[in-house]
């Protein structure tokens, strides 16, 4: 299929972007036994706003090239949110005896990272809206 090198070409640039801003964080902020994983926290949730605000921007405001949505969306996005880390640390955290943590940090990633997303479609749309209306003189 025609295009296909350049998709794959494009989400394993993107992929290899997210995955090192994953790392810088990750050492950044180290984790302690027995407590909140928060660097995985941080970058599922944070990851999570930035897809609602490129998912607003790629399909309601710009025309988007078809390649940033992979490019960004699967690649970077993709490689800085890491789920199969946060499930490992779940599964740790109960297996090291910290059944309420880990429930606590279950529930809340999941519930933080859907807030997140909807956070950041509700911010992009306000903010696109605004700029549209202050272009047609409504500013």
């Amino acid at each position: 299929m025609r295009g296909d090198g350049a998709l794959v070409a494009v989400v394993a640039v993107g992929g290899a972007i997210g995955s090192l801003a994953r790392y810088g964080l990750s050492q950044a902020i180290p984790v302690h036994t027995g407590q909140v994983p928060w660097a995985t926290a941080i970058e599922n949730v944070t990851g999570c706003f930035l897809i609602g605000i490129l998912m607003v921007l790629i399909t309601e405001v710009w025309t988007a090239h078809r390649l940033l949505r992979p490019f960004l969306g699967v690649g970077v996005l993709g490689g800085f949110t890491t789920f199969s880390t946060y499930a490992v640390e779940v599964r740790g955290l109960y297996a090291d005896g910290h059944a309420a943590l880990a429930a606590g940090y279950l529930v809340g990633t999941v519930v933080a990272s859907l807030a997140a997303v909807l956070a950041g479609l509700f911010v992009t749309r306000a903010v696109a809206a605004a700029r549209v209306g202050k272009g047609m003189g409504h500013g």
